[in-house]
C-alpha cells in the first residue's frame, strides 16, 4: 500500500481528521514536514503553511524562510511566517536554546491556528521520532506514562505521521522529486535526541534490522496497557485517597496493606509534589509515630494517627485580627466570628463548643484574634491549674494540619478562648455577671 493511503488510514484510525477540519501545518521545510505537506494536499484536505525562523543558523534559516514560502506558493496553500530573537529569549527566560526554540514555536503555532480558525495544529513527527522518545525517558527513568512516546493527538495538536518509518519518507521525496532542505544541527551529536538517532539506534538495528518498526509496535500496546493502567489506578484511589476541604487523607492502614503499594503509593503522591527520590520517604510514613512529615515542592505529607495528611505548603501566615466592642462579624480563613454582647440575667449559657459566653468585667478590649503559638497557656474552664495549649491539642487528639488551623481570642495578653474549644477558666460567666460577651464560631 503506498504512503497516501496509509496516510489516510491512520487519520481515520487515530481520529484525527473529519472532512470539513482545516489543519495548520508546522513546516521546517525539512523532508518530514515537506511530505507531510504534500501528503495533506494529496488527501484533499484544507490545510495551510506555519513556519517559524528561529535566526539561529544565519543564512541557512534564511534559506530555510524562502523554501517554505516557495512551497506554500507552489501549492497555492496559505503562509503565516514569524521570526524570533530565540538568543535573547533563551537569556531573558533562563532556559537553554532548544527549551526556548520550542516555547516560542508552540506559543505562537496555537495562537496562529486558533486566529485563523484551523481545527488542528500538525506536526511531522514520525516512527523514528516516537522511538527515540521512548528510549530516552526509560534511559533517564519513567513511570508507564513515558512509554507511550509521543501521542497521535494531544488537545488540538495532532501527528499524522507517527505511523511512517523516515525509509519511506524518504524514498517518497525521492520517487516523486519533492524537494527539502537539510538543518545542518540535525547532524551533530551535542544534543540527545540526535545522539540517540546516529549512535544508539544504528547499534541496535545491527543486532536487530527491525527494532524501530517492533519498538513501535511495543508502544502502540503499551498505550493501550497504559489506558487499562489509568482505569485501575482511579479504582483505587477512590478508596485510598480523601479530600476533607483544601486537605487531603490517605488511611494508613489501607496503604499498608494496598498492593502494588509502591506503584500506587505514586500515583497519588506525585500529584501532591512527590519526587521519586522522596517517595520512600512518604512509604516510611506509614510505620513511624504520628507527627512525622515530608514535605514536598507544594505540599506536607504529614503522619496522624490512621491517616497520612497532606496540606499545601501555600497556606499564607494569619493576620493579627484586632477586635473592637463594636466589632458584630470577623471572617477569617476557615469561618466567620460573630460577637453579641447581651445582659447577662437570665440567659441560658450554651453548651455548643462553637460558642462562648464570656464576662464583660473580665475583658479588656481591644480583643486580638490570632493563630494559636507555642507557649500559649490557658486554664481550661472548670480547672484552677494553667495548661498548655500544645498539651491541651495533644489531649483533645487534633491532627498537626487541625492544629495548624486553630484560633484565638486573647484580651490583655491573655487567651480567653481557644475559638470552637474551651474558653478560659477566668472569665466564664458567674452570679455576679452583668453583661457578656456571646460568641459564635462559624467554621466553613
Amino acid at each position: 500500500m503506498d504512503l497516501l493511503n496509509r496516510f489516510k488510514e491512520y487519520l481515520a484510525k487515530e481520529k484525527l481528521y473529519t472532512p470539513g477540519d482545516k489543519i495548520l501545518l508546522a513546516v521546517s521545510g525539512g523532508v518530514d514536514s515537506v511530505i507531510m505537506t504534500h501528503l495533506c494536499k494529496q488527501a484533499g484536505i484544507d490545510c495551510g503553511i506555519a513556519h517559524c525562523n528561529f535566526q539561529l543558523r544565519g543564512a541557512e534559516s534564511t534559506r530555510d524562510e524562502t523554501f517554505v514560502t516557495a512551497l506554500a506558493n507552489e501549492l497555492a496553500l496559505p503562509l503565516y511566517t514569524i521570526r524570533f530573537d530565540t538568543e535573547t529569549y533563551a537569556t531573558e527566560k533562563r532556559v537553554s536554546i532548544q527549551v526556548a526554540a520550542r516555547e516560542l514555536r508552540y506559543a505562537w503555532l496555537e495562537e496562529t491556528r486558533q486566529q485563523h480558525g484551523y481545527t488542528y495544529l500538525a506536526t511531522a513527527h514520525h516512527m523514528q521520532d516516537n522511538v527515540e522518545t521512548v528510549l530516552m525517558n526509560f534511559s533517564k527513568g519513567t513511570g508507564i506514562a513515558g512509554l507511550h512516546g509521543i501521542l497521535p493527538r494531544q488537545q488540538h495538536l495532532i501527528r499524522p505521521l507517527l505511523f511512517a518509518q523516515k525509509s519511506d519518507i524518504l524514498a517518497l521525496a525521492a520517487a516523486n522529486g519533492y524537494g527539502y532542505v537539510e538543518d545542518s544541527s540535525n547532524l551533530t551529536v551535542k544534543y540527545t535526541r540526535n545522539y540517540f538517532r546516529h549512535k544508539v539506534i544504528p547499534v541496535i538495528q545491527e543486532t536487530y534490522p527491525a527494532a524501530v518498526p517492533q519498538m513501535a509496535a511495543s508502544i502502540d500496546r503499551f498505550r493501550e496497557a497504559e489506558l487499562l493502567y489509568n482505569e485501575a489506578v482511579q479504582r483505587h484511589k477512590k478508596r485510598l485517597l480523601f479530600q476533607q476541604g483544601d486537605n487531603y487523607r490517605v488511611p494508613v492502614l489501607k496503604l499498608q496493606k494496598a498492593v502494588p503499594q509502591q506503584t500506587l503509593a505514586w500515583e497519588i503522591f506525585k500529584d501532591f509534589g512527590c519526587s521519586p527520590a522522596q517517595l520512600p520517604q512518604v512509604i516510611d510514613l506509614l510505620q513511624s509515630e504520628p507527627g512525622k512529615w515530608v514535605e514536598t515542592t507544594s505540599h506536607r505529607i504529614i503522619r496522624d494517627r490512621v491517616w497520612l495528611l497532606i496540606t499545601s505548603l501555600e497556606v499564607q501566615e494569619a493576620p493579627l485580627i484586632v477586635i473592637e466592642k463594636e466589632t458584630a462579624v470577623v471572617p477569617v480563613k476557615g469561618g466567620t466570628l460573630k460577637l453579641k454582647i447581651r445582659p447577662a440575667d437570665g440567659a441560658t449559657i450554651p453548651t455548643s463548643p462553637l460558642m462562648a459566653c464570656l464576662d464583660m468585667d473580665t475583658l479588656q478590649f481591644p480583643l486580638l484574634m490570632r493563630r494559636w503559638k507555642q507557649g500559649d497557656y490557658f486554664y481550661p474552664l472548670g480547672m484552677r491549674k494553667k495548661k498548655k495549649l500544645s498539651r491541651f491539642f495533644i489531649d483533645q487528639k487534633l491532627s498537626l494540619i487541625q492544629k495548624e488551623n486553630i484560633w484565638v481570642l486573647e484580651s490583655a495578653k491573655r487567651v480567653v478562648w481557644i475559638i470552637g474549644m474551651r474558653i478560659d477558666d477566668r472569665c466564664k460567666i458567674t452570679p455576679n455577671t452583668n453583661h457578656m460577651l456571646v460568641l459564635e464560631w462559624q467554621p466553613i
